[in-house]
């Protein structure tokens, strides 16, 4: 395929590294030298030794990748691609928070802006937001910005957690319901329920097996059933098929498609590496504060 050809040839002439989150297109899953979920990515990420990061995700994950990257050149190939969910958390709310709670941790979904994260003692994802908040000193967590999540995280610490806001939440999860779930398990009986904790508790509590994507991946790889039920934005069954051909998967819902996600296209990513831009740029004050929480987080979400 000529495009892939001709992105192949840039990336190697320019040292570039392309990482894709799960939820990406097909074909721009399989171009990417990396594919995983939002840990994942981080990790690579500040792993690299690359010149050029072209980070096909959303635009939370891209500034993340350029926090922790501050010599490199990070192009996000759609600016368009902006998280729902990361414009929720404002940070005059996140600061009348700790105003109300001064005693309390700050943990923050790294679906959020850099600006929010240069207010938080570390960041999560939902790989690991158990294990940070469970890490944290003080009793008290103010989480954010998905209340979902904050739900999953409540069920597994002791720690009193403050969500702010109070209703933030992923479109694309929160659509999946728990009527979903039930006319999925009529189709298809003897399939696993595996879902992301992104999904409302109705939906979460009904699951076999709640997980990042990356993690989702790992469970059905391993796990000794034959068919499972996905409860995620839909761009994940790509990997699933790919990475576990002899077992069968269906979507919870169909219409769990994330629109920003899939802006990404092979055409786009060309074009980014041709122009080496839009380039994604963090304020270095805000840059510095997000990055410690960052950090933190690699030392301490594993």
């Amino acid at each position: 395929m000529k495009l892939v050809d001709e992105i192949e040839r840039l990336k190697a002439k320019k040292n570039a590294v392309i990482l894709a989150h799960n939820y990406q297109r097909a074909e721009v899953q399989d171009v990417a030298d990396f594919v995983g979920d939002s840990l994942e990515l981080a990790r690579r990420a500040a792993e690299t030794d690359a010149d050029v990061i072209v980070f096909c995700g959303v635009d939370f994950m891209a500034e993340t990748a350029a926090v922790l990257n501050p010599d490199k050149k990070v192009l996000i190939p759609d600016i368009g691609a902006v998280c729902p969910m990361a414009q929720m958390l404002l940070t005059a709310t996140l600061k009348e928070a700790r105003a109300e709670h001064p005693d309390a941790a700050v943990v923050l979904y790294i679906n959020t802006l850099a600006e929010s994260k240069a207010l938080a003692d570390c960041v999560c994802t939902s790989a690991n937001a158990p294990a940070v908040v469970n890490a944290m000193d003080a009793e008290t967590v103010i989480f954010g910005p998905d209340a979902n999540l904050a739900y999953y995280v409540r069920r597994r610490s002791p720690k009193r957690i403050v969500t702010v806001p109070e209703h933030g939440l992923c479109p694309t999860h929160h659509q999946i319901s728990l009527e979903d779930v039930e006319a999925a398990r009529r189709q298809h009986s003897r399939a696993k329920l595996v879902v992301h904790p992104e999904c409302v508790p109705e939906v979460q509590d009904a699951a076999d097996h709640i997980a990042s994507t990356s993690g989702m991946v790992r469970f059905c790889k391993q796990d000794e059933a034959t068919e499972y039920l996905i409860g995620t934005e839909v761009g994940l069954l790509h990997r699933l098929k790919k990475e576990a051909p002899g077992k069968c998967f269906h979507a919870v819902s169909e219409t769990a498609i994330c629109p920003q996600m899939k802006m990404h296209t092979l055409s786009k990513v060309l074009r980014a590496l041709e122009r080496e831009k839009p380039v994604v740029v963090v304020q270095k004050e805000i840059a510095e504060a997000a990055r410690n929480a960052v950090e933190r987080m690699l030392q301490v979400g594993k």
